[in-house]
């Protein structure tokens, strides 16, 4: 007769200690923040056979969670669905939107990782924005997919879920923005997109940061470019971002698009140009009249190795321009659209262009 309550004390003990032993576990994992944007990490085909054809941005940032509960080991995981679009529809608004969170984010106590989820196709220019212009040292991780989770082989589980285990690691503080995909640690300055059907679609050429294997980060870079606390632009302070534009050089090119940007009140024009960012000699000026109507010209390249080199095959001194250094267009038009919040100076812009 005594046995029963003895029992039922018994197991409520046990279930009181086994409950605060799960809470004092949650306690001392990292608190991490998903900022969900939708991309094809969020995509559903009509079949697992659909890895190709999709429809992005569908899947909310609660189910990505919910369908993937291996990461509730590693860290306290909540989520926001800041967005919901496919990226290569993303904004300048969009840009700032996103960082803001982010920034305000990573002043709380209690965040110590965050995680955007994000198409592939404009990922590198979101990762390399907020590489510029958020300061912490926290952990600030983008990832993305290159198949939907309705398909087979499907990468988004095990990219964001690398992608947790890094803004989760102390180990991954200081060294900017990231990019996790297919197992690899980016950094969202230096990685792109340069395949478009495979999951091994994101490189550098001066190779990843380091590597996830199951759940360890293994270092074997640091990036020396300035980023994140080092840099002298805060998103905090940013209202407004001015327009930017890029015009590509090819064969036979007219002077169609430069005309018709220059007439838009653009700020900055880069000029993706051939090998060494060459520039066609009737285009030639063509540039020079716009940057002596105040428009910063900035000479990139469309190769996808390399880096342009001042005063080599133009002479950038004479004309005033900005050579991009080692970016390419897309990201040459993120950092000039950041610089030319702070200075209109090519000299300081050139500056800004070697340094970031």
């Amino acid at each position: 007769m005594f046995f029963v309550p003895r029992f039922r004390a018994f197991a409520a003990v046990a279930a009181l200690t086994a409950a605060a032993a799960i809470a004092h576990a949650q306690q001392a994992l990292p608190n991490v923040v998903i900022l969900a944007t939708g991309g094809t990490i969020a995509g559903a085909g009509a079949s697992a056979a659909n890895s190709a054809t999709y429809a992005a941005a569908k899947v909310p940032v609660d189910k990505l969670i919910a369908g993937l509960p291996e990461i509730s080991k590693v860290a306290n995981v909540r989520g926001e669905q800041v967005f919901q679009i496919a990226s290569e529809s993303f904004t300048n608004d969009n840009l700032m939107g996103l960082a803001k969170r982010v920034s305000a984010l990573s002043k709380q106590a209690d965040v110590d990782g965050i995680v955007i989820t994000h198409g592939t196709d404009t990922l590198e220019e979101t990762a390399y924005f907020l590489n510029l212009v958020v300061r912490t040292s926290k952990p600030i991780v983008v990832v993305g997919s290159m198949r939907p989770g309705t398909a087979l082989s499907a990468d988004g589980a095990l990219n964001l879920y690398d992608a947790v285990n890094v803004a989760a690691s102390k180990d991954a503080s200081g060294k900017g923005v990231l990019v996790t995909m297919n197992d690899e640690i980016q950094s969202g300055r230096d990685v792109s997109k340069v395949v478009n059907i495979k999951t091994e679609a994101f490189k550098s050429q001066w190779g990843p940061l380091g590597m996830v294997v199951e759940g360890k980060n293994y270092w074997f870079r640091a990036p020396v470019k300035r980023h994140t606390t080092q840099s002298e632009f805060n998103i905090d302070e940013i209202t407004a971002l001015p327009a930017v534009d890029i015009v590509y050089g090819y064969g036979n090119v007219p002077s169609t698009a430069i005309d018709a940007l220059g007439k838009s009140g653009v700020k900055a024009l880069v000029h993706a140009g051939t090998g060494n960012g060459s520039v066609a000699d009737r285009i030639v000026p063509v540039l020079q009249k716009l940057r002596g109507d105040g428009v910063q010209i900035i000479r990139s390249s469309r190769v996808s190795d390399g880096f342009v080199i001042r005063n080599a095959e133009q002479p950038d001194d004479k004309y005033d321009w900005v050579t991009a250094h080692d970016l390419k267009p897309q990201k040459a038009r993120i950092l000039a659209m950041v610089a030319l919040t702070k200075t209109n100076d090519s000299k300081e812009l050139q500056r800004i262009f070697w340094e970031y």
